[in-house]
């Protein structure tokens, strides 16, 4: 089986070539074709000899996920469901503002940490993606834009624990930053968002200059092992010691994700609870009224309440931002990702490719959602 040259260091493709008395510059160039242009075929880099590219050919497949759905919402936002090559689907979100677009990607086919509020969680973990089934949402999403339009910022936040999956997603990090031959997005405008894995946030921090988002969600551990069962694991006293100690850069800020849950971690003293929690950390909230999905338990509180915990921890000389919910009519925001099971993602690849496939599910043709092509 032919090697994924997306995967391949820049090191390893120097190496190729110069067993085959190539200059190393070349691996450069052909980065470009791959992550700049987003070439699909060896024959499209027409600044390399045809022996090269015949020789490329050989030895490599360019990867590429299936855009099996494209879902769009009332407010711009846009779903997608990408198909794996083993059958696996994954979710990738596309949220227009007035001055950036935003791409929320999935670093893991389901998830396995469990959180009692979030819809992937119900998937249970399927897989760690490849650093290049990463990078490729990016692509894909890229190749669907008119030309005088670009994805300005990507967050980690989609399907997945990305700092369960580290060593890829730092991969996929070190070729989503990669200015000279990568896809050249400033570190400044990555953010990665984890449940406190708190190993792999100090790693993190030391190896890359992306920006860090923690999922916080609740100011006692009693409660936030409810919700999170992680917190059995890194108590919440030992994940904010590491937020203290953390060298966050001058000007940079850690992001505290906190999703408002009526009734469960919505109240004064969880304010106070959580200002004392955060007090003395180079930190911003967003605050999160939970999105609705099938099969949870939790409500969103009414919009009084949301102000009235908002305004409790600005009182408290906190920056807070309350997430607006982008795409909640598709069960696009923050939460509800929950890619449709295998053999749905396998029939809907079938069809694509003009395969009748006997276990087609006839509610894939589920309301608002169309065949991308």
């Amino acid at each position: 089986m032919k090697a994924n040259i997306k995967e391949l260091a820049r090191e390893e493709l120097e190496s190729w070539l110069s067993l085959r008395r190539e200059p190393r510059y070349r691996a450069e160039q052909i980065q470009r074709w791959l992550f700049q242009r987003r070439a699909v075929a060896f024959a499209e880099m027409s600044d390399l000899s045809a022996a090269l590219r015949g020789a490329l050919g050989e030895s490599f497949t360019i990867s590429r996920l299936d855009t099996l759905r494209r879902n769009d919402s009332r407010d711009g936002t846009v779903k997608f469901l990408l198909g794996l090559s083993d059958g696996l689907g994954i979710e990738s979100v596309l949220i227009p503002e007035p001055r950036r677009l935003t791409l929320c990607i999935s670093t893991q086919a389901g998830c396995g940490l469990g959180c009692a509020f979030c819809a992937t969680a119900l998937l249970g973990l399927k897989r760690n993606l490849r650093s290049s089934e990463i990078v490729d949402q990016v692509l894909e999403a890229a190749r669907t834009l008119p030309a005088e339009q670009r994805i300005t910022h990507v967050v980690l936040m989609g399907m997945g624990e990305p700092l369960a999956n580290y060593a890829e997603t730092l991969k996929a990090l070190n070729v989503l930053t990669d200015a000279k031959s990568g896809v050249g997005i400033s570190p400044r405008r990555v953010t990665l968002s984890t449940v406190g894995l708190v190993p792999q946030i100090k790693r993190l921090i030391d190896e890359t200059r992306v920006n860090l988002a923690i999922s916080l969600h609740a100011t006692t551990d009693e409660a936030r092992s409810k919700l999170m069962p992680i917190n059995r694991k890194y108590s919440l006293a030992e994940l904010i010691e590491c937020c203290r100690a953390l060298p966050i850069p001058k000007r940079r800020r850690i992001t505290f994700e906190y999703v408002l849950l009526r009734g469960v971690n919505d109240t004064a003293e969880d304010a106070r609870r959580l200002s004392r929690l955060l007090r003395g950390i180079r930190s911003k909230i967003n605050l999160i009224p939970f999105n609705p999905h099938p099969g949870s338990r939790f409500e969103r509180p009414a919009q009084e309440e949301v102000e009235a915990f908002q305004n409790w921890l600005h009182a408290e000389g906190y920056q807070i931002n309350v997430r607006r919910p982008r795409g909640d009519d598709i069960q696009a925001a923050c939460g509800q990702l929950q890619a449709m099971s295998s053999e749905i993602v396998s029939s809907e690849q079938m069809e694509r490719r003009g395969t009748p496939h006997a276990g087609a599910c006839p509610e894939r043709k589920s309301k608002g959602l169309t065949p991308y092509a």
